[in-house]
């Protein structure tokens, strides 16, 4: 008979909302950080001490591949962060159990589908993208190795997700920042000393990923509370399988989307050359630096949200999500700000090719000015999904931006065929569906029907 200790006084639940945000807000940055540092690293290496090419090959069209199936299992695994805090907020231990294993179940099997699926596929879909054929080699080299650790990768993201859904956000930060150093000084040793190209950076990052993967396992396996793992009892508990799926799996569909529309502006991308592809490549890990600000306040309001939906607490719901809006306008404008100044530096870390700069930064006054857009989706998309609603944010996004982002493709590009008419999609696909989130989130509904979906209180 499995035992736990009590649950302990819950911050998220009772304490002062805009310092429980924080206090989560900063070690989901910080993790998002050096979760992003792996493939900025592996950037700037390839970039300085290999090429443009490998550059390209790095960060262009296998980028957006490895997205595209990556992304709908790690959509998948935040619904087993939604129902763990759920759960936990709720105090059901039991029920935080099944999710735990159900979850593990989910992301060996997926994961394992995935490796195969991502190596069998992977020429034909850069083939596809019209990916440059300096690039092609490299790009296949990458993808190959990367999908080796997807497993690992998985795994990690599975694990950090039932952590932080139950309030521990630095010990995913912990475990992020020892394989992040792991993949700089595999990324030196295989590219720089042994000339290994790309594929020493592959390397890089597959032992990297698995370094994560085994730390997070170990601290849920010597767990004392409800979340411990038990490797026995990983199997799938169809009811806890089905609430996982029916929140993550929508939030899957969403990201693919998203990944879908970026393959075809990605092949837009891919026409104008190899230099505006090592620019947008480059663009892209300066752009990741405001992303991961945003995407850490959408993890925090949905894991908020979640415990706080799970304890019943609806009026501090809505205090929650006008505190993340205010505190991610601000931060989004200051970022904004400072991007602009500093573009040509940020940019020049990863190329000193003075084409791709010139490039970059035009692009970067593009679309950087017009962060602000976003905002109101990474937020009430995150509270709103932490109530378990998933279904009606992800047809929002899927026909706001990219539904609208391939429209644009096809009905006003053939008119303006310029790199700025591409780069104007993002804006103002934001801002199109900003306004469907503002509009649904006000009229209340969502909120109610998730109440009345809830059922008895645990006892």
């Amino acid at each position: 008979m499995r035992r736990f200790f009590v649950q302990e006084e819950n911050g998220i639940t009772e304490g002062v909302i805009w310092k429980q945000l924080l206090i989560f807000f900063f070690p989901i940055l910080f993790g998002t950080f050096f979760q992003q540092l792996y493939n900025t690293v592996d950037a700037v290496i390839v970039g300085r001490f290999v090429g443009t090419e490998a550059l390209a090959a790095v960060g262009g069209s296998t980028s957006v591949l490895i997205n595209l199936l990556v992304n709908l299992f790690v959509g998948i695994s935040s619904g087993t962060t939604v129902v763990v805090a759920q759960h936990f907020g709720a105090q059901n231990h039991e029920a935080v159990s099944q999710a735990v294993h159900t979850s593990f179940a989910l992301a060996i099997v997926g994961g394992a589908g995935l490796t195969v699926l991502g190596i069998a596929i992977a020429p034909a879909a850069l083939g596809a993208m019209g990916t440059p054929a300096d690039t092609l080699e490299g790009s296949l080299t990458y993808i190959r190795v990367y999908f080796l650790g997807i497993i690992a990768s998985f795994i990690y993201n599975v694990g950090s997700g039932i952590l932080r859904a139950v309030g521990d956000t630095k010990r995913p930060l912990y475990f992020l920042i020892v394989a992040c150093l792991c993949n700089i000084v595999l990324d030196v040793v295989f590219v720089v000393f042994l000339r290994l190209g790309v594929l020493g950076v592959a390397i890089a990052t597959l032992i990297s990923q698995i370094v994560s993967a085994v730390l997070v396992v170990f601290a849920l396996l010597t767990s004392t509370q409800s979340f411990h793992l038990f490797i026995k009892q990983i199997r799938f508990t169809g009811p806890v399988l089905r609430h996982v799926l029916s929140v993550g799996l929508p939030a899957g569909i969403q990201s693919d989307m998203y990944a879908i529309s970026n393959i075809l502006i990605q092949f837009c991308i891919n026409s104008f050359g190899t230099s505006t592809v090592a620019a947008w490549a480059a663009f892209g890990k300066v752009d990741s630096l405001y992303w991961m600000i945003s995407g850490a306040f959408g993890i925090s309001i949905t894991t908020f949200v979640g415990q706080n939906f799970g304890a019943r607490k609806y009026d501090r719901i809505k205090r929650s999500v006008r505190v993340c809006l205010g505190m991610s306008f601000g931060t989004t404008a200051l970022m904004s700000v400072l991007m602009c100044l500093l573009s040509r530096f940020l940019l020049m870390m990863f190329t000193a090719d003075s084409e791709v700069l010139r490039i970059g930064m035009e692009i970067m006054w593009i679309q950087v000015p017009f962060y602000f857009t976003y905002v109101c989706i990474e937020v009430l998309s995150g509270a709103i999904r932490g109530t378990g609603d998933s279904l009606i944010p992800m047809l929002m996004t899927c026909t706001g931006i990219c539904v609208m982002r391939v429209v644009w493709i096809f009905c006003v590009l053939p008119f303006r065929r310029e790199l700025s008419t591409v780069v104007a999609s993002y804006p103002i696909t934001w801002a199109i569906t900003s306004l469907l989130f503002i509009a649904y989130y006000l009229q209340g509904g969502w909120l109610r029907r998730r109440i009345a979906k809830q059922g008895p209180a645990h006892e």
